[in-house]
């Protein structure tokens, strides 16, 4: 194609938005330095800073600091004042990237981005050879920033609303309820609802052997080994039964086999049990998703790679995908013997998904 055939106005325009994501990819690595030696947090408490100051409050070269503090003032992050040299945190980006507590953080998901960049020959592979990359051989920060986004979302709204739209779950685990969570990761929701239903009983499952050692030192750490536990084990395997509630936390569409993974929750569950499915939000259509999912985007590049090719490195491999969809969600259900489902509540990145025998 010759430049006599393009419209150079607009080639110029996607070039800037092409400018644009590569300013952001860069960041989002400065990002993840940022807050892995505390810059942000000690920008976010110590109002105007030099380099100088912020390298002395972090124990850290003011060189590195000072070409870092430029990055970041060019992207909008922090704030330059020429007039002293000095630099502020504005307190509303903050509550975006200085601390994991606020309902607003999102900094957890930077790492995620770094463990992407660091897989990216394995997933060029995997694109030719159509095999397979299981979770268990991904860079060690996708499980920590899995947790920590992820994390965000159910502090603020697992027990205080999702818990309560479920169909009479909350009575249960106030009284005292059995509960299995599949696929369990580090632990995070199980802990949430083990410390705000002291009288329910929890086991959760992983097939990564590592994220269950780590979940099992938080449930000692928390005081809660006494009705919690974490085993390795399959989505098919648990032996648990007449449990009144199955959970899986943003797992569900990573599973090769979800219908199987569905029909045994359903035969785990005592006859009037409940399974939740807490999924990534997402329309039962493309174009859809992309015009009202906020991060449709980034759940787009995570699925390919990490949900996608974990479901294909397992047997059928039906690879849902991360933004399946509240209709794949229904087949699969439906397909596994479930005869109710609903969407039982939903944020801005997820959606809960209730589904009775």
């Amino acid at each position: 194609m010759t430049t006599a055939t393009l419209d150079l106005e607009k080639v110029g325009a996607f070039a800037q938005r092409i400018s644009g994501m590569l300013d952001g990819g860069a960041t989002t690595a400065m990002m993840v330095v940022g807050d892995r030696i505390g810059l942000y947090a000690v920008l976010a408490a110590g109002g105007p800073l030099t380099s100088a100051q912020l390298a002395a409050e972090t124990g850290t070269a003011e060189r590195y600091v000072r070409e870092w503090l430029a990055q970041q003032a060019a992207v909008g992050i922090v704030h330059h004042h020429p007039e002293d040299g000095t630099f502020t945190l504005p307190p509303e980006h903050a509550a975006v990237l200085a601390a994991d507590d606020s309902p607003a953080s999102m900094i957890g998901a930077a790492p995620l981005v770094s463990g992407m960049h660091r897989r990216t020959d394995e997933l060029a592979e995997a694109f030719r050879s159509g095999t397979g990359i299981p979770w268990a051989d991904q860079d060690p920060t996708v499980f920590e920033s899995t947790e920590r986004f992820f994390s965000v979302g159910y502090r603020n709204s697992l027990v205080s609303e999702w818990i309560p739209a479920l169909t009479g779950v909350h009575e249960k685990l106030s009284a005292g309820a059995r509960v299995v969570d599949v696929g369990c990761g580090h632990g995070a929701p199980v802990l949430l609802m083990a410390q705000a239903y002291p009288a329910s009983q929890f086991v959760g499952y992983d097939v990564h052997r590592a994220s269950v050692e780590t979940a099992t030192r938080r449930a000692v750490d928390a005081g809660l080994s006494d009705r919690v536990r974490f085993e390795v084990g399959h989505c098919h395997g648990y032996p648990e039964r007449d449990v009144d509630v199955v959970t899986f936390f943003d797992a569900f569409h990573d599973l090769g086999d979800p219908v199987g993974a569905a029909a045994h929750a359903r035969q785990s569950l005592a006859a009037d049990g409940t399974l939740v499915l807490v999924e990534p939000r997402a329309a039962d259509d493309l174009a859809t998703t992309i015009g009202t999912v906020p991060m449709a985007a980034f759940g787009f590049a995570a699925s390919t790679f990490l949900c996608t090719p974990n479901s294909l490195s397992q047997p059928v491999g039906r690879a849902l995908g991360a933004l399946s969809g509240e209709a794949a969600l229904r087949e699969v259900l439906t397909e596994a013997g479930f005869s109710s489902v609903r969407r039982a509540a939903e944020n801005d990145v997820n959606m809960v998904i209730e589904a009775r025998p």
